[in-house]
């Protein structure tokens, strides 16, 4: 990749609008002269996280492509704090919002491609839908578990997203990858030394490709499978709340709802929060929850199962910002 100077940014215009829109009344934390896409001051991230709580980002930047991205993190050039958002699906986003930069891949970033040998190429702001479904199409099993997965290709590639017994460490190739200093590089899946729902990509690293291997399969029965799973989570999970999906990860040998049901939390609330009475690994917000009753809330489980069982739940949705 070819590094340029900051003071190089005008020679970058690729003929595109004149300039990034910036709304809010503070200045840019770069000089946005080339750059395409949009950039927002105090935005407000409630209504972009399933949830439907918490503050404002200090800055959303949503880029028209990635080379539009890469120019806009050369210049933060590590600067301040960055942070990609998927789908919003497993994220706390705390009440008093976050610092520094939220990234928000969008439609340019949202395709899926077959190529040969059963490969598929994604863009990190695809859909574990779009995804499979795409794989369904060009006859490419061994994806159907996206399906399950409630978020995008950056975000289950971080985590190592799984569902129904498979995960993305048992699929993923490489992936492309900007590091904070605007760097772009190809991992491998082995640099990401997966483990359950971790990887080691540093903090503000943002994931906008990767490539998954599958094997020959027949459509109708690899769409079967999808409708199998899409059904199995309409009927366990509560899919049509406000929600953040999985809510602590399962201790080896042990299932975290079970714990959670043992220790008596079903159906236990926190202000406008709630475990929910349909799958106690969920919580969701009834309506007028705050970040902060969703986060005490957790923890309140996370104790009563300590007292209850002696097992310590780790949490699986990310918590992020200022409380």
């Amino acid at each position: 990749m070819s590094f340029r100077q900051h003071n190089d940014w005008a020679m970058n215009d690729r003929g595109g609008a004149p300039s990034s829109e910036v709304e809010g009344a503070v200045s840019a934390p770069v000089p946005i002269e080339g750059i395409r896409g949009k950039l927002t001051a105090d935005a407000p991230l409630a209504k972009l996280v399933w949830f439907k709580a918490g503050g404002h980002a200090d800055w959303l930047f949503e880029p028209a492509d990635l080379d539009d991205l890469t120019d806009f993190l050369e210049r933060l050039d590590g600067q301040l704090p960055v942070m990609a958002l998927g789908l919003g699906s497993n994220m706390i986003v705390r009440d008093g919002g976050v610092p520094g930069i939220v990234i928000r891949l969008g439609k340019p970033f949202s395709k899926a491609e077959a190529l040969d040998d059963c490969i598929l190429s994604c863009g990190g702001g695809a859909s574990g839908i779009l995804v499979s479904s795409t794989a369904r199409d060009a006859g490419i099993a061994g994806l159907e578990f996206l399906r399950g997965i409630p978020g995008t290709v950056g975000g289950f590639v971080r985590m190592n997203g799984g569902a129904y017994g498979r995960e993305v460490s048992d699929i993923l190739i490489d992936c492309d990858v900007i590091l904070p200093g605007g760097e772009l590089v190809t991992l491998p899946a082995a640099d990401l030394q997966y483990t359950y729902r971790h990887s080691a990509l540093p903090d503000g690293a943002v994931v906008v490709s990767a490539r998954f291997q599958g094997a020959p399969g027949d459509p109708k029965e690899i769409g079967a499978e999808m409708d199998r799973i899409a059904e199995a989570r309409e009927n366990s999970q509560p899919l049509r709340t406000k929600t953040g999906g999985s809510t602590f990860k399962n201790p080896d040998g042990q299932k975290a709802w079970q714990l959670v049901d043992a220790a008596g939390c079903r159906g236990l609330m926190m202000g406008g929060a709630q475990v929910s009475e349909k799958h106690t690994n969920f919580m969701i917000n009834t309506g007028d929850a705050t970040s902060a009753d969703i986060e005490g809330l957790g923890e309140e489980v996370r104790r009563r199962v300590y007292v209850h069982s002696g097992v310590e739940l780790e949490w699986e949705i990310q918590r992020v910002g200022r409380a």
